[in-house]
């Protein structure tokens, strides 16, 4: 987004906000220059596409280091999401698939997609598949925290496989 300063403000008449933050009210674009000129600090146009346009008197370094100040402080409370992934075969056992559930459902918790895949060689690939879905679904039905599937069921040449991620509660 291009910042409009002083003389690059197309606007005729501005909606001007002073330094200390009181209301100038609705006045034109050359008045409101002249009283940031006299004030020596420069007219920032900060909200473009309301009616009449908003402006404020202000300096324009200053407003720079704030803008980017808020920017880096976004940046710092924003978590990436990882795609994480589990792999079952068709003989997994019980206690291996709690296992790799109780994993997932950590993951879960904390935000991440998993990618779970149903690995499939040699004969396998050939089996019935809905016997190769209900394999896939035992380990989903052991996972205890809320999701819901982000890419439908699919063949990948490894054998199947899913993406869950975490269901947001409204």
């Amino acid at each position: 987004m291009q910042i409009r300063i002083n003389n690059q403000i197309r606007a005729t008449e501005l909606r001007v906000i002073d330094a200390d933050g009181t209301n100038l009210g609705q006045i034109t674009t050359k008045e409101a220059l002249e009283i940031a000129q006299r004030q020596e600090l420069d007219l920032i146009e900060i909200s473009p596409l309301a009616n009449p346009p908003v402006a404020k008197i202000m300096n324009y370094g200053k407003f720079m280091y704030e803008l980017n100040k808020k920017a880096k402080k976004a940046k710092a409370g924003a978590k990436a999401t990882e795609t994480k992934s589990i792999q079952v075969k068709v003989g997994t056992g019980d206690a291996d698939l709690a296992l790799k559930a109780k994993q997932a459902s950590l993951w879960l918790k904390e935000g991440h997609r998993i990618k779970v895949e149903l690995f499939l060689k040699g004969r396998t690939k050939y089996m019935d598949e809905n016997f190769l879905k209900e394999r896939l679904d035992r380990v989903l039905h052991l996972i205890t925290e809320q999701y819901k599937i982000a890419e439908a069921l699919k063949k990948v040449p490894k054998g199947l496989m899913l993406t869950i991620e975490r269901e947001i509660k409204k």
